[in-house]
């Protein structure tokens, strides 16, 4: 998602933790990453209640090799990481068109 993009969404949300996780999630490090978590979070990041926002959070702290793996399918997600909120990612993930940057035209 182009920065342009980010910024717009941020002035919508005014809740500095939710600002503060829609940013970490659209800077992870690789473009890949930062395509599929940042898309997933801006999708839902307004509706997150507190616990799924503790989740989140605890998704984001997972290294981007491992997340861009399991969200392409490439590996399974392993039990001991298996949360809802990854499992919600990877499904989302596995959809046509995912990680696709905003208006990309195939």
């Amino acid at each position: 998602m182009p920065a342009a993009d980010v910024s717009a969404e941020m002035t919508e949300i005014t809740d500095p933790r939710r600002r503060r996780l829609l940013f970490r999630a659209h800077h992870r490090g690789t473009k890949e990453t930062d395509l599929l978590v940042g898309g997933f979070v801006a999708r839902h990041i307004a509706t997150f209640t507190a616990s799924e926002l503790d989740e989140l959070e605890a998704v984001l702290e997972l290294l981007d090799v491992d997340l861009a793996d399991w969200l392409s399918g490439r590996r399974p997600i392993p039990d001991e990481v298996m949360t809802p909120m990854l499992a919600r990612m990877a499904a989302e993930s596995m959809q046509p068109g995912a990680g696709l940057p905003p208006g990309f035209a195939r």
